[in-house]
């Protein structure tokens, strides 16, 4: 069976799944940014992704450093974020990164600072 072919039958988009619980539903030649989805993704590859087109990543995580209390300071409000928001900035990525695949000169990405280390480590995580 010729690649076309075997393309032909998988959807144009993917699921991609937070730990809790929040699903992103992205491009699937923009989600292939990554070189493990793509490797997920591939029939070839055996995985039960490669059929479901649904992506679970228990591994990306959002540790809320602000929340930890240091010697005699006020830790101000904790706030449960969520892992969720990790996965939707990824995704916004893929999106932003295919839609400007081929422009010259493109605008940096707003990205929070406070995520900016759980993006990183993400990114390395997902080979992007």
């Amino acid at each position: 069976m010729s690649s076309s072919t075997q393309t032909q039958g998988l959807s144009k988009y993917v699921t991609l799944i937070s730990s809790d619980g929040f699903e992103f539903v992205v491009l699937r030649e923009a989600a292939c940014t990554s070189g493990a989805i793509k490797r997920m993704l591939d029939p070839k590859s055996g995985f039960s992704e490669a059929t479901t087109g649904r992506c679970t990543f228990a591994e990306i995580k959002y540790v809320n450093r602000f929340s930890l209390p240091l010697a005699n300071m006020d830790p101000g409000p904790i706030t449960d974020i969520g892992d969720g928001i990790i996965l939707e900035k990824i995704a916004e990525y893929f999106c932003y990164n295919f839609k400007n695949r081929d422009r010259e000169d493109v605008p940096d990405m707003e990205i929070p600072p406070e995520l900016c280390l759980e993006l990183l480590m993400a990114a390395d995580y997902l080979d992007t």
